[in-house]
Protein backbone atom coordinates (compact mmCIF):
# COMPACT_ATOMS: atom_id res chain seq x y z
CA UNK A 1 0.00 0.00 0.00
CA UNK A 2 1.36 3.40 -1.03
CA UNK A 3 1.38 6.47 1.17
CA UNK A 4 -1.07 9.16 0.17
CA UNK A 5 0.23 12.37 -1.38
CA UNK A 6 -1.43 15.71 -2.11
CA UNK A 7 -1.18 17.76 -5.29
CA UNK A 8 -1.69 21.52 -5.26
CA UNK A 9 -2.35 23.94 -8.12
CA UNK A 10 -1.97 27.31 -6.42
CA UNK A 11 -3.53 30.31 -8.11
CA UNK A 12 -4.05 33.87 -6.94
CA UNK A 13 -7.67 33.22 -5.85
CA UNK A 14 -8.02 29.45 -5.75
CA UNK A 15 -6.10 26.30 -5.04
CA UNK A 16 -6.88 23.05 -6.79
CA UNK A 17 -6.31 20.11 -4.46
CA UNK A 18 -5.87 16.46 -5.42
CA UNK A 19 -5.14 13.46 -3.20
CA UNK A 20 -3.77 10.07 -4.20
CA UNK A 21 -5.28 6.77 -3.14
CA UNK A 22 -3.56 3.61 -1.89
CA UNK A 23 -2.90 2.55 -5.50
CA UNK A 24 -1.07 5.76 -6.36
CA UNK A 25 -3.86 7.26 -8.47
CA UNK A 26 -4.63 10.98 -8.16
CA UNK A 27 -8.21 12.08 -7.52
CA UNK A 28 -9.66 15.58 -7.33
CA UNK A 29 -10.35 16.59 -3.75
CA UNK A 30 -11.54 20.18 -3.90
CA UNK A 31 -11.23 23.61 -5.40
CA UNK A 32 -10.47 25.91 -2.45
CA UNK A 33 -11.31 29.56 -3.07
CA UNK A 34 -9.84 32.47 -1.15
CA UNK A 35 -9.60 36.25 -1.48
CA UNK A 36 -7.07 37.34 -4.08
CA UNK A 37 -3.58 37.17 -2.61
CA UNK A 38 -4.80 35.82 0.76
CA UNK A 39 -2.29 32.96 0.70
CA UNK A 40 -2.27 32.66 4.50
CA UNK A 41 -5.92 31.59 4.36
CA UNK A 42 -5.03 28.94 1.77
CA UNK A 43 -1.94 27.87 3.73
CA UNK A 44 -4.01 27.33 6.88
CA UNK A 45 -6.57 25.28 4.97
CA UNK A 46 -3.92 23.10 3.29
CA UNK A 47 -2.11 22.44 6.59
CA UNK A 48 -5.41 21.45 8.25
CA UNK A 49 -6.20 19.08 5.37
CA UNK A 50 -2.72 17.51 5.42
CA UNK A 51 -3.00 16.78 9.13
CA UNK A 52 -6.63 15.65 8.90
CA UNK A 53 -5.81 13.22 6.05
CA UNK A 54 -2.46 12.11 7.51
CA UNK A 55 -0.49 13.24 4.45
CA UNK A 56 3.11 14.46 4.61
CA UNK A 57 4.03 14.42 0.91
CA UNK A 58 3.06 17.31 -1.38
CA UNK A 59 3.46 17.89 -5.12
CA UNK A 60 3.18 21.66 -5.56
CA UNK A 61 2.65 23.05 -9.03
CA UNK A 62 5.60 25.17 -10.14
CA UNK A 63 4.47 27.53 -12.91
CA UNK A 64 7.67 28.19 -14.82
CA UNK A 65 7.67 30.44 -17.88
CA UNK A 66 7.73 28.61 -21.20
CA UNK A 67 11.48 29.37 -21.49
CA UNK A 68 12.05 27.59 -18.16
CA UNK A 69 12.68 30.74 -16.13
CA UNK A 70 10.96 31.39 -12.81
CA UNK A 71 8.62 34.38 -12.96
CA UNK A 72 6.41 35.98 -10.34
CA UNK A 73 3.98 33.03 -10.10
CA UNK A 74 6.85 30.54 -9.65
CA UNK A 75 8.28 32.72 -6.88
CA UNK A 76 4.85 32.71 -5.27
CA UNK A 77 4.92 28.88 -5.30
CA UNK A 78 8.42 28.92 -3.77
CA UNK A 79 7.18 31.22 -0.98
CA UNK A 80 4.16 28.97 -0.38
CA UNK A 81 6.47 25.95 -0.13
CA UNK A 82 8.63 27.78 2.44
CA UNK A 83 5.55 28.77 4.44
CA UNK A 84 4.23 25.19 4.41
CA UNK A 85 7.60 23.99 5.72
CA UNK A 86 7.56 26.67 8.44
CA UNK A 87 4.18 25.31 9.57
CA UNK A 88 5.29 21.67 9.33
CA UNK A 89 9.02 20.97 8.81
CA UNK A 90 8.29 17.24 8.36
CA UNK A 91 6.54 17.76 5.03
CA UNK A 92 8.20 16.45 1.88
CA UNK A 93 7.36 19.04 -0.78
CA UNK A 94 8.36 18.69 -4.41
CA UNK A 95 7.92 21.50 -6.92
CA UNK A 96 6.43 20.03 -10.11
CA UNK A 97 6.77 21.81 -13.45
CA UNK A 98 3.20 22.70 -14.35
CA UNK A 99 3.71 24.56 -17.61
CA UNK A 100 1.16 22.56 -19.60
CA UNK A 101 -1.08 21.19 -16.83
CA UNK A 102 -3.91 23.69 -17.37
CA UNK A 103 -3.89 22.89 -21.09
CA UNK A 104 -3.99 19.15 -20.32
CA UNK A 105 -6.73 19.64 -17.72
CA UNK A 106 -8.80 21.76 -20.11
CA UNK A 107 -8.45 19.13 -22.84
CA UNK A 108 -9.63 16.40 -20.45
CA UNK A 109 -12.68 18.46 -19.54
CA UNK A 110 -13.42 19.24 -23.20
CA UNK A 111 -13.18 15.52 -24.05
CA UNK A 112 -15.66 14.84 -21.25
CA UNK A 113 -17.97 17.47 -22.84
CA UNK A 114 -18.07 19.60 -19.68
CA UNK A 115 -19.71 23.00 -20.19
CA UNK A 116 -17.58 26.16 -20.12
CA UNK A 117 -19.15 27.29 -16.82
CA UNK A 118 -18.50 23.93 -15.14
CA UNK A 119 -14.94 23.79 -16.58
CA UNK A 120 -14.17 27.14 -14.97
CA UNK A 121 -15.39 25.82 -11.61
CA UNK A 122 -13.13 22.74 -11.63
CA UNK A 123 -10.12 23.60 -13.80
CA UNK A 124 -7.71 24.10 -10.87
CA UNK A 125 -8.77 20.81 -9.29
CA UNK A 126 -8.17 19.05 -12.63
CA UNK A 127 -4.76 20.74 -12.93
CA UNK A 128 -3.92 19.52 -9.39
CA UNK A 129 -4.78 15.97 -10.51
CA UNK A 130 -2.41 16.31 -13.49
CA UNK A 131 0.35 17.73 -11.24
CA UNK A 132 -0.03 14.98 -8.65
CA UNK A 133 -0.30 12.14 -11.18
CA UNK A 134 2.80 13.30 -13.06
CA UNK A 135 4.68 13.45 -9.75
CA UNK A 136 3.49 9.96 -8.74
CA UNK A 137 4.32 8.50 -12.17
CA UNK A 138 7.82 10.00 -12.13
CA UNK A 139 8.41 8.71 -8.60
CA UNK A 140 7.20 5.23 -9.62
CA UNK A 141 9.51 5.28 -12.66
CA UNK A 142 12.51 6.36 -10.55
CA UNK A 143 11.82 3.63 -7.98
CA UNK A 144 11.58 1.01 -10.75
CA UNK A 145 15.03 1.92 -12.11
Amino acid sequence: MKKKAMGLDLGTRSCGIAVSDALGIAHGYEEFRFQEGAYRQCLKHVIELLHQLGIDEVALGYPLNMDGSAGERAQSAERFKSQLLEEDPNLKITLVDERLTTVMATNRLLEADISRKKRHAVIDKQAAIVILQSYLDRKEFENAN
